[in-house]
């Protein structure tokens, strides 16, 4: 049987109030990934997509689903 996570991962709102956008840092996203593979964790499914943040601002989030096997 297996077991399914899903995860929105965003970067910080620092970003987009100075810049009045964000995108994901791909060493941090990276790391991420890592973590989760460590217990076991494997991406099924990636979206990537552009959310609102106070009215005005941008951010780049991904949603990941994430499955293992479960123990």
């Amino acid at each position: 049987m297996k077991q399914y996570k899903v995860i929105i991962y965003r970067e910080g709102i620092f970003g987009s109030v100075l810049l009045g956008a964000s995108k994901v840092d791909p060493e941090r996203f990276s790391e991420f990934l890592n973590y989760h593979a460590e217990d076991g964790w494997r991406v099924v499914s990636l979206e990537r997509e552009e959310r609102r943040t106070m009215l005005f601002f941008k951010r780049e989030a991904f949603l990941v689903v994430l499955e293992k096997e479960k123990s």
